[in-house]
Order: structure tokens, then sequence, then C-alpha cells
């Protein structure tokens, strides 16, 4: 039990180291399970059975189209909405009562009237509602009246609501301008299950149906939603739309607001970015990725785009980080604006993926949706998979897989290794249940899975299959056997043998969790080799029967091919498969998933990695790039489970100093950063900083400090990595550099790029002078803007220089420098968390000032959080033997300043950083001892030779001479 937490420990801190180096969205921006979208705000008790309580709808009622009418002043700040609906629908089975949702709205009057009888007199009805349930049903006041099966009805309802502030259904949201004007704006976030919110349906994901939507507003405002303007019921106040296709509720949305609006066309779609006021020379970026990512889309599924206009809007308050509304797409805000002077490379890429993953949705859930959410992975899974493609079409020069690989990919292999892990399709019934599916195993784990196949079956087979299942199914909704059908269509059509059914093939990988770890064993004398499946689990020795239908292929040495990945051989959805068609040579390697395609881990034997690590040595070019950053990834996960050596890791990541691309780059700044945090006291530290430096500053001095015009897109990327993790580990060139470059700005005014402004001011900041140090100081207490701030404060925390690290730490006492009280206490997590010496600056500051700290804030406890956060850091006895006196202080004379739990947490996490320690330390510092001990015996026979040389050549010319 021991082993299993401190390895579930480890592999939590590389989840959260990982997520530095993740690119697809800002850091203070992530979400649940680092996923873009959380969509769903629930209110109901959880409830789950299928009698009764049944949270589905009944089945006797279907809807066919609605009109819906609201009215709202939210020009104003007026939260009140009026609202009606009428809906069309058809009664299937002879019924008392009819079933909708609704959510927080009421004073209901319904009537009813027959669309089957002509001159048909309304039927008052009797509204009761379920607020668990959130059911709204409606009765004939006239108990004797029923409901005859396939008739058809129009029922309308009127209705107040109230615009919520908690950004979900029909909501407020307000932004403050230049001049401290106030703008308020009524907006929409439906998924998944808050359209009921807005206005009586059937809020369930299958229950299709058309939608006219008119609003009335002040006449100052305008309004938008999934479709153009009907012009013959427009006019001053009121904005009427034109009627949308059959689709599902929760992809409806209307904004009401003084937005403003940047538009463009492309292939004769039409399309505009909507945002606050001010702000439309941001919006152009987010424009044109838009068109070429439709575009893109609309090629490759070879389906046209479904609705006449797309536009984007920006939210100032979205809980989501963006929405897929069938024709207006939403965001918040902050992913839509982008400017050459002042925004990162990071931010470009990330607005072009966001949107690459909401236009992808306006087929996958839009035009085709799920029939439940049970399948939720049907939409999210090919959104996140293809905001990826879109880009790779759109924007081929970045390399975008490259991304993929140390994001999505490297997170659904992490996440789905827990043992919380869920199957892709997974029931669910509540909307807490509905809401809780936005994770991993919807999004990240199901784009791996369709990625895998997408190589496995062929690009060709794979995109025709798309193509079949959005034309046979579009306007309808669908659940996983409908994509398999289409998938084995193609299949058949394409000529491609399957040795089982696709529906075989890919159930296995969506109804169970977890994924495969393939153990490859090599008969070096035969040439061939055996791979052996099981579920890949932390515990090496636990035993799990679970096997699925495992697509390969391999490169050797003899036939370093990367660019076929499709299948050559399947493990039967049985635990091994022997490959006798190999032939390879006893003294080649073997490198199965060619470019890292498969959803799997793999395990090799002690001479194969050999092998390997000798062909990155020499020719790192002959492994693809991905496959070099899954190779290191791969083994530092096993070396920390026990199923390889520290040796077999270190002398891969030996190959480093040849390496030149992103993703190995920011695997190995992944690993490479844990072991830094950890041996960063040590005595014996200088030999690992002595191997980094080696291996990193090739690269570091090729690439600099400063962007290159023309460089390659994801050099931007790398230069981030190298700048963060070779100043890190105490590179003299990339001191000199970044404080060069610091120096220029804060002197000269020469500015620093904004992908690299964060990691310059760090680096420069380590080493600084105190003159230099002093005026980022003064920046600080002067300084207006948020973000210049919050960079100012993460930064001065860098530094090595223990009487600058006392007079940063010191300000957070000082009253009278212009700090403000959140920034007070944020002050000691900067430094502790960088380095050794920003960590005893910490204490040292604490032991003297505990009291005056404690008293910053007497809500928030912010001395309780310290003493946490620097446990989390300590990793050595004499830290640890500091930090408890302290504890133990504070707990005898102020116990009031911290929570009584503070000695378990604080104990707690020291000894997980000991038992790493316990494990790793010694074999690692034996391993960099012989490798620093050989590179200085190199060097030493290197001069012996040059002073032999040297002495020889004197002697000969004495002689001539």
């Amino acid at each position: 039990m021991t082993m299993w937490l401190l390895n579930s420990c480890l592999l939590l801190l590389l989840a959260a180291v990982s997520l530095q180096a993740r690119l697809i969205l800002p850091q203070d921006d992530l979400l649940l399970n680092g996923q873009l979208e959380t969509k769903s705000q629930f209110f109901a008790t959880p409830r789950d059975d299928n009698d009764v309580s049944n949270y589905r709808l009944p089945n006797n009622t279907a809807p066919e189209s609605y009109k819906v009418e609201l009215w709202t002043n939210v020009h104003n700040g007026t939260r009140a909405f009026n609202g009606s609906v009428q809906i069309d629908l058809q009664v299937l089975e002879l019924s008392s009562s009819i079933t909708l949702h609704y959510r927080q709205t009421s004073n209901f009057t319904a009537t009813i009237v027959s669309r089957d009888q002509a001159n048909a007199q309304p039927i008052e009805l009797d509204v009761t509602t379920d607020t668990v349930r959130e059911f709204l049903t409606i009765t004939p006041k006239l108990a004797t009246l029923t409901f005859a099966a396939n008739t058809n009805w129009t029922l309308s309802i009127v209705y107040n609501g109230t615009l919520r502030s908690d950004m979900g259904g029909f909501y407020i949201s307000s932004y403050t301008d230049d001049d401290n004007t106030v703008h308020y704006l009524a907006t929409t976030q439906f998924e998944s299950t808050n359209a009921r919110h807005a206005f009586p349906c059937y809020d369930e994901p299958n229950r299709r149906a058309n939608f006219t939507i008119t609003i009335h507003h002040d006449p100052s405002y305008t309004a938008i939603s999934n479709m153009p303007e009907d012009a013959a019921g427009t006019r001053t106040g009121v904005t009427a739309f034109q009627t949308t296709p059959k689709m599902s509720t929760y992809l409806i949305a209307f904004i009401v607001s003084d937005f403003e609006s940047t538009g463009g066309e492309l292939n004769g779609l039409p399309q505009r970015v909507f945002s606050r006021k001010g702000k439309q020379d941001q919006q152009e970026w987010a424009l044109w990725s838009g068109l070429v990512v439709e575009s893109s889309l609309a090629g490759y599924f070879g389906v046209p785009f479904a609705l006449p206009k797309l536009d984007q809007a920006g939210i100032p308050d979205f809980s989501a980080g963006a929405m897929e509304n069938w024709g207006l797409a939403t965001y918040r805000e902050q992913y839509m604006w982008w400017t050459k002077e002042n925004s990162t490379i990071n931010l470009k890429t990330n607005i072009a993926n966001i949107i690459g993953h909401e236009y992808a949705h306006m087929w996958f859930g839009d035009l085709v949706s799920v029939k439940w959410w049970t399948y939720l992975w049907l939409k999210e899974g090919f959104a996140t998979l293809f905001s990826y493609e879109s880009n790779d079409i759109a924007f081929p020069e970045w390399n975008t897989y490259q991304i993929y690989h140390v994001s999505d990919y490297n997170s659904a292999l992490l996440n789905d290794a827990l043992a919380s892990a869920t199957p892709m399709t997974h029931y669910v019934q509540t909307p807490s249940e509905i809401s809780g599916r936005y994770n991993t195993f919807s999004y990240a784990k199901p784009a791996s899975v369709l990625f895998m196949f997408k190589n496995a079956w062929t690009d060709r087979v794979f995109r025709q299959g798309l193509n079949k299942y959005l034309t046979k199914n579009q306007y309808t909704s669908c659940d996983e056997w409908d994509l398999f059908e289409s998938f084995q269509e193609a299949a058949n059509e394409q000529g491609l043998t399957l040795p089982t059914t696709v529906a075989n093939i890919f159930s296995s990988w969506s109804h169970q969790a977890g994924y495969p770890l393939l153990t490859v064993e090599r008969n070096y004398g035969a040439g061939t080799f055996t791979v052996k499946q099981q579920r890949y689990v932390a515990d090496k020795d636990a035993s799990n029967q679970n096997t699925w239908y495992v697509p390969i292929n391999f490169a050797t040495a003899s036939s370093p091919d990367y660019r076929n990945t499709s299948a050559s051989h399947y493990l039967l959805n049985v635990p091994e498969l022997a490959v006798t068609d190999a032939q390879i040579g006893s003294d080649d390697w073997l490198l199965l998933n060619k470019q890292s395609s498969g959803y799997y881990r793999i395990l090799y034997d002690n001479q194969n990695y050999q092998l390997l690590a000798k062909v990155l040595a020499d020719q790192p070019y002959k492994i693809h790039a991905r496959n070099r950053a899954q190779l290191l990834y791969d083994t530092y996960i096993f070396l920390n489970t026990g199923r390889l050596t520290h040796s077999t890791l270190f002398n891969l990541l030996s190959y480093l100093k040849n390496e030149n691309e992103y993703a190995p780059w920011s695997t190995a700044n992944t690993i490479l950063t844990v072991f830094d945090r950890y041996l960063r006291g040590d005595e014996q530290y200088s030999h690992f900083s002595h191997f980094v430096v080696e291996q990193i500053d090739g690269i570091f001095d090729k690439l600099g400090v400063n962007e290159i015009p023309g460089e390659h897109y994801l050099n931007n990327y790398l230069r981030v990595v190298l700048i963060s993790l070779a100043c890190q580990v105490g590179s003299q060139s990339c001191y000199e550099q970044s404080a060069h470059k610091l120096e220029q700005f804060l002197l000269q005014g020469i500015p620093i790029e904004p992908t690299v402004r964060t990691q310059a001011f760090c680096g420069g900041l380590r080493k600084a002078e105190d003159d230099i140090y002093n005026r980022v100081i003064q920046n600080l207490g002067s300084s207006s803007d948020a973000t210049d701030r919050s960079l100012f404060l993460s930064s001065l925390g860098c530094s090595q220089v223990p009487s600058q690290l006392e007079t940063f730490l010191s300000s957070s006492l000082d009253q009278s420098n212009g700090l403000y009280d959140s920034e007070r206490t944020s002050l000691l997590n900067s430094a502790y968390s960088r380095s050794e010496v920003g960590l005893t600056a910490s204490l040292d500051f604490l032991e003297s000032k505990w009291r005056d700290y404690a008293q910053l804030n007497g809500s928030t406890k912010p001395l309780d959080l310290a003493l946490r956060g620097i446990a989390t850091y300590v990793v050595s006895e004499k830290q640890q033997t500091r930090l408890n006196a302290l504890v133990e202080e504070v707990k005898t004379n102020g116990p009031e300043y911290v929570n009584e739990d503070l000695s378990t947490t604080v104990d707690t996490r020291v000894k997980a950083n000991l038992d790493w320690l316990a494990i790793h330390r010694d074999p690692l510092i034996t391993w960099l001892s012989a490798y620093h001990t050989k590179d200085n015996g190199s060097a030493a026979l290197t001069t012996s030779l040059a002073t032999i040389l040297a002495t020889t050549l004197t002697l000969l010319l004495w002689q001539l001479f």
C-alpha cells in the first residue's frame, strides 16, 4: 500500500508538472481535468433509479418545432425577463399529461390546441412542477380530457424568469469600459441541461426540433442567435430570426448586447466576430482563424457547413471555456483577442485550436448529435481531435501534432491509468452525473483512440467513414454503433481487411477503462519478437485480465520508415501475439508504434533500450520526434513504477544534446523539472545540474532568448521550455542572456517579445544586480496593470541572492508600498517554490516574522497556507527540522493562526518527498557521479593529449630552427 500511494503521488506530481508545459490553455484558465469546456450547471438533488424517479422524460410525446419569444431590459441591468413558447408536438401514445423540463422559471399559464381539427379551441391546462427532476407537467383542467395517440398539438406557455448570475442558462453579464462605465448584456450557456431555464422544453439531446426565436430588447442594443435575422419580423427593438434546422435544445443561443463585430466571408459563408466595444482591433486573428478552420473542416469531412452564417462571440463572464452553439460559438473573451505586439505565440495557437474544437462540433454534436450523454465522447472526442487536425490542415507549418502529443495525448495516458478512470461509454442520468462526464474520458482519451484508428486504418478509410456518418445521420441523433457501422462500410469499400468487425475492435476501447501496457520480448537469435498485453496500472505486480484489439506497427534499424502508420499486426483481444515475419538483426533496434499514434505504453527489454539509446546518441533523426518524446515519457513512468532503472532513463536522456524538436524537449523538461525539485538541496546537486546544462546549452545557444525572424513556428514554444529549464538548473549562458535582455528592456526600453516575457524576467532576475532587482520592485509599486503586477511578483521570487529575497519577502509587511492585500500573501510562494535558496529565505523570514505575517489577513489564515506550501518543497532533513520547529512554535504561541490539521498535512507532504528521495536519490546520484567522472576523465584525457602534442611540436620546432 505504501508503494502504491507513493507511485500515485508521483503520477499526480507528474500531471501537475505537465500542466506547466501544457499549451492549449493559459495556465490560469485550466479547467476541470485540463479540459476546455465545463458546461453543465446543476441544481438537482442526485437521484438515480429507473422507476418513478427516473430523470429521463417520458416518451409519450415528441417535439417538432418551437416558437420562443423573450422580453428583456438587460440594457439597464434589469434581471427580470418574460417569455412565451409555442411547441408543436406529437402525442405518440394515449396520454393524460405532457411532461417538459423547466428550471427557475415561474408563473406559468398554459393552453393547448389541436392541429388536427379545423377551428379547434384552446384547452386550458393545469401546470405542476417537480423541483427535483425539474419536470413541468401539463394536464387538462377538465380531468376527463386525454390526448389520443398519433395526434398533433400546439402547446403554448407564458412564464416569467430571472436572468441568472452564475453564468448558466439565460444569464446576465457585464463589462466596464475605459471610461469606467458598466455595460450589461444577456447571454446563454445551455449545455448540458440549461435550455430549460430560458424556456420550458424537451431538454434532452435527442429531442431535436426546429426553433424560431424572437427577442424584444432596448433599441440601443442588438440581438444575435443561431440563425440570421428574419427581415420580415425584425423592427426597432425587436429582432426575429430565421427558423433553425432540427437541432438539440442545448445548442440554442442568443445574446442581447451592445457588442461590436468584425466580418468576413470565405467560400460563400459569412462569418462575424463579436465582443465588447473597443476591441475590434483584436478580433482579426479569431476571424481569420475561423474562416480557414471552417474551410479546412468542411473540406476534410466532404460535408459543407449546414447553416447560412457562422458567428463567434466573446463573453466577459463565461464559465465554459467555449461553447459550440450551432452557428453562434461563444468563448471566454480572452480566448478571442490577439495582437502581434502584446500577445504570445502560444495564445495565437490556443485561439485557433479552440476555434477548431468548437467548429468541429458544428458537425459532431450539432449536425449529428448524441442520443444521450452516455455518448458524450462521440462529440467531444472528435472535437478534441479535430482541434488539432483542422489546425494541421490550415497551418501545416505549425507541426501541431507535437503540441497534441505533449498535451491531450499524455493527459489521457496519465488520467486513464488511475483507479478512478471510467469507460468512454458510460451511462449517466442526473444533471450532476452528466456534468461529471466533462473530463478526460470524454475529451482527451477518445481523441487519442480516434487518432489511433485514423492511423491504423489509414486516413482514407477514416475520412470516408466520417463522411458516411455525417451524411447518413445529419439532423438526427446517434450512438456509437452508428459510427462503427459507417467505419465498417468505409473499410469494406476501400478494401481494408480487418481481423474482426469495427464494432468489436472499437468497442473494446470505448467500453472499458484504461489502456494496454505492451511488453515486447525479442528473440535476438531468430529475429522475431512477442508482444504481450495487460491493462497498464502503476502496480507492476497487479494482475488483470483486460485485453483490447490492439493495432500495432514497428520500425527497425534496417527500416526506419515512419510514413506508413497503418497497422501491420493486431493483438486480437488476446494476451499475447508472436510476430514471426519481422526478421530483425540481433544488433538492430526495434521500435513499436510509429509516430506514437497508438494509445498505449510500450516496455522493452534492457538490450533493446541500449540499442535505442545508441541510435538516439548517434543518429536521433532515425527515430521520429513524437516517438523520441514518448520513449522518454514511458521510460520515466516505468522508472516510477519499478519497471526500469534510473540508468535506462538517463542513458536515453543523454542524447538530448543533439535534440532540437519541441515535443522531446517538452517531455524532457517535465521529467527533469521533477528531478530538479527533489535534488535542488542535495550536496551532490551540481552533478545533476552539470548533466542538464550539458544537454541543453547547445540548443539553447542556438536559439537564444530572442525570437528569430522566419524561424520554425514551434521554436517559439521550444524557446520557452529551454529558458525555463536552463535557468532553473543554473546555465550561465541562460543567466547572462536573460539578464542582458531584461536590462535592455528596463534601461533602454527595448521591448521583450510577449512569448518569452515571463521567462526573461525570471531568468534575468536570478543573478541580477541590486539596481536591476530594485527597479523591478519599484515598477511593481507604481504599476496599475494587473498582468504586469502578477509578472513582477512572480519573477522577483526567482532571485538566487539571499539579500534580495529578504528585501522582497519583507515587503509583504510594509503597508506603505502599495501592494494589494492578496499580493502580500503571494510573495512567499513565488520564492519557496522556485529554489532551495528561496525556500531557505522563506524559512528565515517566517522564523522571525511569523506573527506579523499571520496578521496580514484574519480570514484566510495566510500563515497556515504558507507552512503547508513550504512543506510541499521540503526535500532535506535540515529543512524538515526547521519547518517542524516553526510549526511547533506557531501551534504553541499562535494556534489561532493555523488550522488543527496543519501538523498532519506538513508531516504527510514532507514524508512523501523524503520517501521519494529514499527510493530515487542514491541510484540517481550514483549514475550522475559516474557520468560526471567519465565526462571529466574524457576532458582530462583530451587535455593531456593536447599537452603532449604541443610539447612535441615545440621540440620539433626547436630542432628545426
